[in-house]
């Protein structure tokens, strides 16, 4: 029996964060006040801070599927580079800053200064950008087992979008070292399994007293019930280097979660991977990327990740052909295939450590720019 539409097709929001640097060196610069201003006041375009004054997020609409989050996405980071580009910055589409300081100033707010005294170098150390997806779900108690649903392919979508082998003008090893950076916050990587939104509460609770999160926004697993929306959200990925790279990323999530949700409303267990097991696949796929050999959690033996994700992909199809993504899917494989993850791009444009090859590719107008035509 066909589960209804909008089971299969919940709708979906993308952010996106974007590092601010220098056009000629590409060294972080803490320009955002000055980007959110233009954008607002001469392109109409409302920016988020974050937590460094050298970062921007955007936020698309609630999409109802993932070709209007690419056509959003497309027109907002065409916005953004524009913005960037008139305060004498580029704004570009990675991890983390592949040259210059890997810190940045902390944004004058009254929560993220909150944030610099309690958690200190910790704060500034978060140069770093990810992508977010959002996807909707009935309820909050539904949230939780959909979670549990999504734990076992973190990994997986880790790695498709792994976009920061560089630091300080230096090949880290790794294809996410956002994601390094990122685990040094105390709640952060795969979370538990709940039982019951109670028992999600009672965990958040006994962090905040703890005082490793200040509130449930500092809630920082991969995958989680959303703070202020009905969604569940997967925040496991760098940003992604091209616009195609991020809508496979959206719709691989929209398919898991609209899947999670007909499964547990069938009663179906999800498989309760153990953290620690997760953690080490995350690590391992952090560090290989899209072409590495990462522990499949649920087979319990390293496999491909690629692999990996044409497994995801058939389980998925199904889903993919009832809510309409199956060709954005299709075009986000052909771009892996071709030009291989953010990463690979990233080191063959940064060969010779010459600096204007690799703005131009992570520059979020250039890179999806050709990569419209290379799609069209």
């Amino acid at each position: 029996m066909t589960p209804p539409k909008d089971v299969w097709g919940p709708t979906v929001g993308v952010e996106e964060e974007f590092l601010l640097v220098d056009p000629v060196t590409s060294a972080p610069v803490n320009l955002a006040d000055k980007v959110v201003a233009v954008a607002r006041d001469q392109l109409g375009l409302e920016l988020e801070h974050e937590l460094t004054g050298a970062q921007v997020e955007i936020n698309t609409s609630i999409c109802r599927d993932v070709e209007q989050a690419r056509t959003e996405l497309l027109q907002t980071r065409r916005l953004v580079a524009q913005a960037a580009r008139a305060v004498g910055c580029r704004a570009v589409a990675v991890g983390a800053p592949p040259l210059g300081e890997a810190t940045g100033e902390v944004t004058d707010s009254l929560r993220y200064q909150r944030i610099a005294r309690e958690f200190g170098a910790l704060a500034e150390q978060q140069l770093i950008c990810g992508c977010h997806v959002h996807v909707a779900v009935p309820d909050r108690e539904t949230a939780v087992q959909v979670c549990n649903h999504v734990r076992p392919y973190l990994p997986v979508l880790a790695a498709v979008t792994a976009n920061s082998p560089f630091s300080g003008g230096e090949d880290t090893g790794f294809a996410s070292w956002r994601s390094t950076v990122w685990s040094r916050w105390p709640v952060s990587g795969p979370p538990p399994v709940f039982t019951s939104w109670e028992h999600y509460e009672e965990v958040c609770d006994t962090m905040i007293k703890a005082g490793t999160a200040l509130d449930r926004a500092m809630v920082y697993w991969d995958v989680r019930p959303a703070t202020e929306l009905p969604t569940v959200e997967v925040r496991v990925s760098d940003v992604a280097a091209t616009v195609d790279d991020a809508v496979l990323l959206a719709a691989l999530v929209r398919a898991l979660v609209a899947q999670a949700v007909v499964d547990v409303g069938r009663g179906v267990e999800a498989e309760p991977v153990p953290q620690e097991t997760l953690r080490q696949a995350c690590w391992s796929a952090a560090n290989e990327g899209l072409h590495g050999n990462v522990l499949d959690v649920l087979a319990g033996e390293p496999r491909p990740v690629r692999d990996q994700l044409d497994d995801l992909v058939r389980r998925l199809t199904p889903v993919f052909e009832a809510n309409g993504d199956l060709p954005a899917v299709q075009r986000g494989l052909r771009l892996l295939d071709r030009e291989g993850g953010g990463a690979d791009r990233q080191r063959r444009a940064f060969r010779g450590g010459k600096v204007e090859p690799l703005l131009t590719m992570l520059d979020v107008d250039n890179a999806d720019r050709s990569e419209e035509t290379a799609a069209s």
